[in-house]
């Protein structure tokens, strides 16, 4: 039995090797077919000199039924890129509106179950390189994050339309609330609750929030400064939060002496990370930007996330930034600014050993 799972373990090992070449020859070549063709060929795995036929020997159907299927996810790709109606979708692809709508939320649905490891709280070498890179972009040590909201903007039935997903502004829209790390990707999202719900309440009733203080996220390695003063791991966020010992933000009030502006405007540089990432997902998904027309409230959280989703494999796979995407860090026009008036004794001795520090590194 043992060498039989040896053998078993093995098979699966030589199986993946074959999947990774797959991939890698559809990724990095242009004619993807022709060169997994003569792998193919050379390995020996199909028999054949006949190129029709070997295509369908190695995925069970023909090149034309693979275009058509391929351009399934191209349709659900367009409908969430442009942001257009069903209808001006289906034009686009010679396909009806329910076609459109069907393959949209099927593609959602399997970007759900297969694609949730790109979007995932880092392991401890990501952290280290993160917290590096966040110390490099305005000298804040250990910080791990930028947290941000915006508001996907809906436009309800009248028998929908309760008070509760109408926000300061009047507007009818869902909240979307992302920690985002220091290349703007999003590491940690919560979607869903409605737009009348302020900023400080929707964090405290995240699953982030209730693993912040329990221990479990934040938790990794302090650093020590020059002065001995020790530093824990934390992210940052505006005035709109409270400030924790996990969770810092900028001082409020105007008369602040010259290290509080300092750490303010330090802070405000490292947060446009997130303030970025929110403005490049609306400019990239624009089914979540402007306003959604009677949007099924159970199902745009969903799409929210594939958005997420979607826009972390667009870093990871290094793709520039399309010229019609403002680079840009306003993603919430017409707002103003929320205030929490929480503060943590701990969060405020941190907070002002890190500006002291900050001072005194500039001096």
């Amino acid at each position: 039995m043992a060498s039989s799972r040896r053998g078993s373990k093995k098979r699966r090992r030589d199986k993946n090797k074959e999947t990774e070449g797959v991939v890698e020859a559809f990724m990095d070549e242009s004619d993807w077919w022709q060169e997994l063709s003569e792998r193919l060929t050379t390995t020996g795995k199909i028999n054949t000199d006949n190129e029709e036929e070997k295509f369908k020997s190695f995925f069970r159907v023909s090149r034309k039924t693979f275009d058509y299927i391929c351009s399934l996810v191209a349709i659900a790709l367009r409908r969430l890129a442009s942001g257009e109606s069903q209808h001006n979708v289906g034009e686009s692809f010679d396909v009806g509106q329910s076609t459109v709508s069907q393959v949209t939320w099927k593609f959602v649905e399997a970007m759900e179950e297969r694609g949730m490891h790109h979007l995932k709280w880092p392991d401890t070498n990501e952290m280290k390189e993160i917290k590096s890179k966040f110390e490099m972009i305005q000298g804040l040590p250990n910080c791990c994050g930028a947290i941000d909201t915006t508001h996907i903007l809906m436009r309800l039935p009248s028998v929908e339309a309760s008070n509760i997903w109408q926000d300061s502004e009047e507007n009818y829209s869902m909240i979307l609330q992302a920690i985002v790390d220091s290349e703007m990707r999003f590491r940690d999202i919560l979607t869903g609750w409605p737009g009348s719900i302020n900023d400080h309440r929707i964090l405290k009733n995240s699953g982030f929030f209730r693993q912040c203080e329990c221990g479990q996220k934040l938790n990794g390695s302090v650093k020590e400064l020059e002065d001995g003063v020790q530093i824990r791991e934390y992210i940052v966020g505006d005035g709109a939060y409270p400030l924790l010992p996990w969770l810092l933000t900028p001082y409020h009030g105007e008369d602040l002496s010259p290290p509080r502006i300092e750490f303010n405007a330090k802070h405000h540089g490292t947060r446009l990370v997130a303030e970025r990432a929110m403005a490049r997902l609306k400019g990239t998904w624009r089914i979540i930007d402007g306003v959604m027309w009677r949007p099924d409230k159970h199902k745009l959280p969903r799409i929210i996330l594939v958005c997420c989703m979607l826009h972390n494999i667009i870093i990871d796979e290094g793709d520039k930034l399309c010229g019609d995407v403002p680079l840009s860090h306003h993603h919430d026009s017409g707002y103003k600014q929320q205030v929490s008036q929480f503060a943590d004794a701990n969060a405020q001795t941190l907070r002002e050993q890190l500006s002291n520090y900050l001072s005194q590194k500039g001096t």
